[in-house]
């Protein structure tokens, strides 16, 4: 998690860089304009999806997820955000294996504090996300200790219970950047803090993972992050 999380970093650092060089070319452009020239802001949809989920379900075998994110601009500032996904993964923990599948679904909202020059569409926001999801879990095998010879010995046992029915609400505070790359192509990260507001747990086994949430660390706080490729759909203008 350290290593994604520097990654995660990383990349912001440099999503900062593009929307620095695009600001200080913007700024030039705009000094040669003239100052009858009113700003015009392009509202619409913009719909994409999370890669690094997609990435994952190639390079992990224990792995596959699809996340498809979206927002419409409301105002100058605000946008509605809704994101969508499918998570299917298997956790071999010290002591268990099982896997996890399952839907979610985030709604909520984004408030821009970037100030776009002319013809600038980058974002440097924070939202909130109440999500959903509703899940299986499968008790592959778990570990138990057997001191009945000298050398105790930790042998796994084959389970194969299936958890149906399950659940989980939490809320989700976003903090991220959305740099345009060019036309109508947006490169976005995220990271959030997740707070668990409820749940269902199987009887003698605990949510140790859940869709869209990622670990719960046996806690009610979570982390999560996504990276995102966008294109945006302009529907009307507005000065």
């Amino acid at each position: 998690m350290k290593h994604t999380l520097k990654y995660s970093f990383s990349l912001l650092v440099l999503l900062f860089s593009v929307v620095g060089v695009a600001q200080n070319s913007s700024v030039k452009e705009q000094s040669k304009s003239k100052d009858t020239i009113k700003k015009t802001d392009r509202y619409g949809l913009r719909v994409g999806l999370d890669i690094s989920k997609l990435a994952r379900s190639f390079y992990d075998k224990n792995y596959k997820g699809l996340e498809l994110v979206g927002d419409y601009r409301i105002t100058k500032n605000n946008y509605i955000a809704l994101e969508l996904g499918n998570e299917n993964k298997t956790t071999d923990d010290t002591r268990v294996n099982f896997t996890t599948k399952g839907t979610y679904i985030k709604a909520g909202f984004d408030h821009n504090f970037y100030q776009n020059w002319l013809n600038m569409e980058n974002m440097i926001h924070i939202g909130l996300r109440y999500s959903a999801s509703s899940f299986s879990q499968e008790l592959n095998t778990y570990k138990i200790y057997d001191t009945s010879t000298y050398f105790p010995t930790v042998p796994a046992v084959v389970s194969g219970t299936k958890y149906d029915g399950l659940s989980a609400q939490w809320v989700e505070v976003v903090a991220g950047i959305k740099a345009k790359l060019f036309n109508n192509l947006y490169a976005g990260i995220s990271v959030r803090l997740n707070y668990l507001v409820s749940q269902t747990e199987p009887e003698n086994f605990a949510n140790l993972y859940i869709p869209g949430y990622n670990r719960t660390y046996d806690g009610q706080f979570g982390a999560g992050w996504n990276y995102t490729i966008s294109y945006f759909i302009p529907l009307y203008k507005k000065k």
